[in-house]
């Protein structure tokens, strides 16, 4: 659909005529293999996808399990047919032909029902059967340069200077081109350190995201997280991994941008693959809700967050695990777009420097299901960085959610205990006005360093059977110690991040409190023994 960058408008008109052939998507019956089965996960999942399930709860199921080839290669072979898609999740593929040739797969046994991006054509009913949905280290002081605002908007800085920049975790980029990342020196450092992990056009079907793009909007996008110039940029987690995948055609077909359904299911097939390399957080600047063909185009009522075909998919994809963050669109009062009207996407609407709605950020409606959009970030002359390794400003929600993604993987990294649903209600709860959320805003600017306060305030340390609760943490001046009845005192030695020794205090049921006002700000490791076993772990003061 069509991207997030404010001045983007100006549709061309409807076209007075379509080719007959339709979009349309093909359920089966079953994945009928000998090849895959959920008790050997590691044929089809990386070890990673598999840890992250593990560590949030998410059990491997059938629907990580692959579609079934030899359907796919069956379908190929029906005239008239071209397969487009595929998604494991819906157990279906994205296929194009005139209405008669499509109809027609509904005498295959092995094809349960059919969907037409054209809701008219689907009242020839086939057969239906119900479908299950289950859905580095270090003390870095960064002088960020023209992106200085919008991190520190939301506290992001705070983050870094506490060390968490986006260390071990994996972020998907799903987006239009990429051009230039593969040279530019503002991505360098992702390069010598291996933190492209690998890349996939949907679209042209290779690993080329690099050239033969007409959109640089991906390269933008990404800047905003993973850019890097000393002293003059960077973005919100430099230090992340990342993915990038185009799922977004910006051909023109006689000047038109083709605008299909298609590019849904190329999101929901990116979104499957990210997950089973075990990506964390899906950064999406995209939206979808119009098309070139008026008849596919969903209405108001459709974007109720269970509807279009790409929402269905990220409410699959956040039962997976993963944290999905996407841009509220550019639309103004014309709403939101699909998949941001999702109660299981972070949805980041556009403001201002100064914290003032932007005048072309999606609002919400009441036809979404929760409060669109979520929060909000900086979208209105936006820090960005061009294919020519240019730093400049660009407009739109595009830019306000990779800015606000790349500060949520890094909360999330310093808590690797929490759920994406647990990260997403931290980071509204620590908003502007979570009190009294509108839809132009939603619950406000978020404070992360506030949620990241939050949560560690309440955290419990286990040595064997030793329950320690330390609180606050992140502190100005006093942190205390709730010692288990077991233990009379404890001695908490403090270090800084790179091993000096820093003081001895100690603790007990009288006196719980350590006075760190005294102490630079920034991140130590405090360290305590009981039992015969040492615990290590992160005190921040603020």
């Amino acid at each position: 659909m069509k991207l997030n960058l404010l001045l983007f408008i100006g549709l061309c008109l409807s076209l007075s005529c379509f080719s007959q052939d339709q979009d349309a998507w093909v359920y089966f019956t079953d994945k009928q293999t000998n090849v895959y089965s959920v008790t050997n996960p590691t044929t089809f999942l990386s070890q990673k996808a598999i840890d992250r399930k593990i560590a949030h709860g998410v059990s491997v199921d059938e629907s990580d399990i692959p579609v079934n080839e030899t359907y796919i290669s069956q379908l190929k072979t029906e005239t008239g047919i071209t397969v487009l898609a595929k998604s494991k999740w819906f157990n279906a593929v994205h296929v194009r032909g005139t209405e008669t040739n499509i109809n027609f797969l509904s005498v295959l046994s092995f094809v349960s029902s059919i969907e037409f991006a054209d809701k008219s054509l689907n009242t020839l009913k086939t057969k239906q059967t119900k479908r299950s949905s289950k859905f580095q280290e270090t003390f870095t002081t960064y002088n960020y340069g023209s992106a200085a605002n919008q991190i520190q908007m939301f506290k992001g800085d705070q983050l870094h200077l506490a060390g968490y920049t986006g260390t071990g975790m994996t972020v998907a980029v799903l987006d239009a081109g990429f051009p230039n990342v593969n040279t530019m020196s503002s991505f360098q450092h992702l390069r010598v350190t291996g933190q492209i992990l690998g890349n996939y056009d949907f679209v042209n079907r290779n690993e080329d995201v690099y050239t033969n793009t007409p959109s640089n909007h991906g390269t933008l996008v990404l800047s905003t997280m993973a850019g890097y110039v000393e002293n003059q940029y960077v973005g919100t987690a430099p230090d992340a991994s990342y993915y990038l995948f185009i799922t977004e055609d910006t051909r023109l077909t006689g000047g038109i941008e083709n605008e299909n359904p298609l590019e849904e299911s190329l999101w929901v097939e990116a979104a499957e693959r990210a997950d089973s390399l075990g990506v964390d957080v899906i950064n999406t600047s995209l939206g979808y809700k119009d098309f070139n063909n008026t008849n596919y185009s969903y209405s108001n009522s459709d974007l109720d967050g269970y509807t279009a075909y790409i929402t269905k998919g990220a409410n699959i994809a956040f039962q997976k695990g993963m944290l999905l963050v996407n841009s509220a669109g550019n639309e103004g009062n014309n709403g939101v777009n699909a998949p941001a009207d999702s109660p299981n996407v972070f949805s980041i609407g556009a403001v201002a420097s100064n914290g003032d709605y932007a005048y072309f950020s999606s609002i919400g409606s009441v036809y979404q299901p929760t409060q669109k959009p979520d929060v909000v970030a900086q979208g209105l002359a936006s820090a960005v960085i061009n294919q020519f390794d240019t730093i400049g400003t660009s407009d739109g929600t595009s830019f306000s959610s990779p800015i606000m993604a790349g500060g949520l993987v890094c909360l999330w990294q310093a808590l690797p205990n929490k759920t994406n649903a647990e990260i997403m209600q931290l980071v509204r709860e620590s908003a502007s006005q979570y009190t009294n959320p509108d839809y132009k805003l939603g619950y406000g600017i978020p404070d992360l360093q506030l949620a990241l306060n939050k949560a560690l305030s309440t955290d419990t340390f286990q040595v064997d059977n030793l329950d320690l609760k330390i609180y606050p943490n992140p502190a100005r001046s006093m942190i205390y110690f709730d010692l288990p009845s077991t233990e009379t005192e404890l001695t908490i030695q403090l270090y800084t991040i790179l091993g000096k020794h820093v003081n001895d205090f100690y603790v007990n049921h009288t006196n719980k409190g350590i006075d760190i006002s005294h102490l630079s700000t920034g991140m130590y490791i405090a360290k305590f023994q009981s039992k015969g076993v040492s615990k290590s772990f992160k005190i921040i003061k603020a």
